[in-house]
C-alpha cells in the first residue's frame, strides 16, 4: 500500500514569480549537496485549522519543495538502486517516499500461482492483468479467484483486476513448415482459404486486399526464443495456445518459441481480387498464424469481436473492476460497451487501448467518452512509424492529465527481463520517462506473464518510479491545470468539487501534509490524483469495489473503513489505522478534504478543507 508522509522546505520566492531563469534551473541552484539536508521539520503551526466556503474560494499560498518520506522503504529502495546499478546510493541514506506511481502486472504461467500472486502483491502490483488474447475462461477464473483471496485475507493492500479484451486482428494461414524469405523475394497474401505454400499464404480477414493498396508496408511479427525448463516451457505451450508458441527439447533444455512482434516487412507491389502481392524488405521466418498489420492503417474490423463480448460478459459476471478494450477506432465503441454494461448494471470502468491509426484523429473523442487510455505501443508503433509513438505517448498523457482521466504506459518497459535478470539503460530511461510525463499507471506485459524473472522485473520497475519520483518538483502540474477551476466554466461537471480538489492540493503541498478524504463513490479522489499532490492521498471508503478501482491511480492509498454515522468517530477510526501503518505519527497534521459529489457528514451547500492534528 502506497504510504506516504512528508517534509517541507519554503522554497526561494523567486521561485514564486516568473524571470528570465527557468524553473528546473532555479530549483538545482537551491538544492542541498546532500539528500539529507532536505529534509528539515516542518514549521510550526496551529493544531486544528478549518476553512469553510459556501460557493467560491480565494486563495493564494506560496510555493514549497515537499520530498515524500516513508522510513519503511529504506532497506528495499537501497538494495534495488544498489541491483540497478547507482552510483549515488549515498544519497539515499534516508529514502523518505513510497511509490505514487502504479504498476499492473499481467499474469501468466510464470505468475498465476497462490505464492507469486502474493509475492507480486508485496513487490509492488497494484493491478493484475487477464490478457484475454490468450488462456481460456478457466484458467482466468482461477486467476480471479486467488486475487479475491488475497484481497480479503489482505488489510493493508488491494489489487485491482483489469480484463483485457484480445480485438480484432488479421493472421495469416497454416503453413505446413516454415518458409524463409528473404529480401526482394516476391511473395503473396491471398483471401483464399487453405493456400500455404512457399510463395503464398492465406489471411484470415475477407477484406484484406480492400484495406491494402501498392506502396503499402506489412508487418509481419516473427517467433523469438527462450530457455526454460520443461514445466516452464509447456506452462507457456498452454497459454499461448500452440499457435503462439512452440516447445522444442534439446539436450535436456527446453527452448519456448514465442511472438515477438512487427520484425519483418514486405511493401505492396499490386493486387488482384482476391491476392496481394509483396516485395520482401526485411526477410525472416514465416510460420503459420503470424499476425500482420498494415503501416499507417487499421483493418475495417469491430472493435469488439464476438468472443470479445463472450469475455466481457465473463469480466460482468466476475465483477472485475476495468476492462482494456483493444483497438478502439472512435467514441461510438466506448458508448456501446457502456450502454451494455448498464444494462448489467455493472459498474466496471473502460480503458481504452490506443494502439491503432485510426483511434489517432479520434483521441479527444475516446479519451472523453472513456475513464482512462492505455498507450499501447506494440500495436501502435506497428500500424505508425516508429519515430511518432515517443510523441503519441506524451500527448495521450497529456490529454488524460488534462480531462482527469487515468492513463497507462504499457509495452516494452522492461522487454529484455523476460530472458535477462537486469533491465537496459534504455529501458530504466523509458519507465522514467513515464514518470515524470504523468503516467498514473506503468504495465509490464510478457516480463510477468511468461518471463524468467516476474519478481525482479516489478522489483526494477518499483525502485526506478520511485526514484524518478523523488526528483520531481514539488507540485508540478501541468500549466493548464485549474486553469478552468479558477473561474468554472459551464461545461465543468462539478466546478466547486475541481476548485475544492485544486486548492486542497495547494494547501497540502504548502504545508507539507498529507491528504485524507472519505469517498463513496471515489470521484473526490480521483479528482485530488488529477492535481497530483506532494504527498499520498488517503482514501477511506466503505466500498471494496471502490477501494479497488482506486488501486489505479497515481498517489492514491485506497482504505477500505466501515463508516460510524458521526464524523469525529470516523475521524478517529481512521486517524488510528493510519497511525497503526506508521504511517502518520500522534502530533502530525492531515487536509482532511470534506466535498464532492455525495455529501458525507455535512450539509449539501457546505464545502470545507481542515488542517487537522492527529
Amino acid at each position: 500500500m502506497a504510504q506516504v508522509a512528508a517534509a517541507i522546505r519554503p522554497i526561494h520566492s523567486s521561485l514564486a514569480s516568473p524571470s528570465s531563469v527557468s524553473l528546473q534551473t532555479q530549483v538545482q541552484n537551491i538544492k542541498p549537496s546532500s539528500f539529507s539536508s532536505k529534509v528539515q521539520a516542518p514549521a510550526s503551526r496551529k493544531s486544528h485549522r478549518s476553512f469553510r466556503v459556501a460557493s467560491t474560494i480565494a486563495a493564494t499560498i506560496s510555493t514549497s519543495e515537499v520530498i515524500p518520506v516513508s522510513p519503511v522503504d529504506v532497506p528495499k529502495i537501497e538494495e534495488q538502486i544498489q541491483q540497478l546499478g547507482a552510483t549515488s546510493v549515498s544519497l539515499w541514506s534516508k529514502p523518505i517516499a513510497r511509490r505514487k506511481t502504479k504498476i499492473v502486472c499481467t499474469i501468466g504461467p510464470s505468475t498465476n500461482t497462490r505464492e507469486m500472486i502474493w509475492k507480486l502483491a508485496e513487490a509492488g502490483m497494484n493491478v493484475a492483468r487477464l490478457n484475454m488474447s490468450h488462456g481460456d475462461h478457466a484458467s482466468h477464473q482461477k486467476v480471479i479467484d486467488l486475487i479475491k483471496e488475497y484481497n480479503a485475507q489482505c488489510e493493508g493492500n488491494v489489487i485491482a483486476i483489469m480484463l483485457d479484451t484480445k480485438g480484432p486482428e488479421v493472421r495469416s494461414g497454416d503453413l505446413p513448415q516454415p518458409i524463409t524469405l528473404v529480401t526482394g523475394q516476391e511473395f503473396s497474401f491471398t483471401i483464399r482459404s487453405g493456400v500455404g505454400t512457399a510463395d503464398c499464404v492465406s489471411v484470415n480477414y475477407d477484406d484484406f486486399v480492400n484495406d491494402v493498396e501498392a506502396g503499402d508496408m506489412l508487418l509481419v511479427d516473427v517467433l523469438s526464443t527462450s530457455l526454460g525448463d520443461r514445466d516452464f516451457a509447456y506452462g507457456i505451450m498452454k497459454l499461448f495456445f500452440s499457435s503462439n508458441a512452440k516447445v522444442m527439447p534439446l539436450d535436456g533444455v527446453y527452448i519456448i518459441a514465442f511472438t515477438s512482434r512487427g520484425m519483418m516487412s514486405l511493401m505492396v507491389k499490386s493486387k488482384t481480387g482476391d491476392s496481394v502481392k509483396c516485395e520482401v524488405v526485411d526477410g525472416g521466418e514465416l510460420q503459420s498464424r503470424r499476425h500482420l498489420n498494415v503501416r499507417g492503417k487499421s483493418a475495417t474490423l469491430p472493435s469488439i469481436t464476438e468472443k470479445d463480448w463472450d469475455d466481457i460478459k465473463f469480466g460482468v459476471d466476475n465483477k472485475v473492476d476495468f476492462y482494456a478494450v483493444s483497438f478502439v477506432k472512435d467514441a461510438e465503441v466506448v458508448y456501446e460497451l457502456q450502454s451494455y454494461l448498464q444494462s448489467f448494471g455493472a459498474d466496471i470502468h473502460v480503458i481504452v487501448k490506443i494502439e491503432s491509426a485510426d483511434a489517432i484523429p479520434n483521441l479527444h473523442s475516446i479519451i472523453t467518452a472513456s475513464d482512462g487510455a492505455m498507450v499501447a505501443r506494440g500495436d501502435l508503433g506497428a500500424e505508425l512509424p516508429v519515430e511518432e509513438v515517443p510523441l503519441l505517448q506524451d500527448e495521450i498523457i497529456r490529454i488524460c492529465r488534462s480531462m482527469g482521466k487515468a492513463v497507462i504506459v504499457a509495452t516494452n518497459m522492461l522487454e529484455s527481463m523476460i530472458v535477462h535478470p537486469t533491465p537496459t539503460r534504455a529501458e530504466v530511461s523509458d519507465i522514467a520517462m513515464a514518470v515524470r510525463e504523468g503516467a498514473d499507471a506503468v504495465m509490464l506485459s510478457g516480463e510477468t506473464a511468461h518471463g524468467k524473472f516476474p519478481l525482479k522485473a516489478v522489483n526494477v520497475m518499483h525502485a526506478v518510479a520511485l526514484r524518478t519520483e523523488s526528483d520531481l518538483v514539488a507540485g508540478e502540474t501541468p500549466a493548464n491545470l485549474g486553469q478552468a477551476f479558477e473561474v468554472p466554466s459551464a461545461s465543468s461537471l462539478n466546478p466547486t468539487s475541481e476548485m475544492f480538489a485544486f486548492y486542497a492540493t495547494k494547501m497540502a503541498n504548502n504545508l507539507g501534509t498529507p491528504i485524507v478524504v472519505f469517498t463513496r463513490t471515489a470521484f473526490m479522489a480521483i479528482l485530488l490524483s488529477h492535481y497530483r499532490p506532494s504527498s499520498t492521498i488517503f482514501a477511506f471508503t466503505n466500498e471494496k469495489r471502490i477501494q479497488q478501482r482506486l488501486a489505479l491511480y497515481q498517489g492514491v492509498c485506497p482504505i477500505y473503513m466501515q463508516f460510524s454515522d458521526d464524523a469525529e468517530e470516523t475521524f478517529t477510526n481512521a486517524m488510528a489505522v493510519l497511525q497503526k501503518q506508521g504511517t502518520v505519527k500522534e502530533g502530525e497534521h492531515v487536509a482532511l478534504v470534506k466535498t464532492g459529489r455525495q455529501p458525507i457528514w455535512r450539509f449539501e451547500s457546505t464545502h470545507n478543507i481542515q488542517i487537522r492534528k492527529v
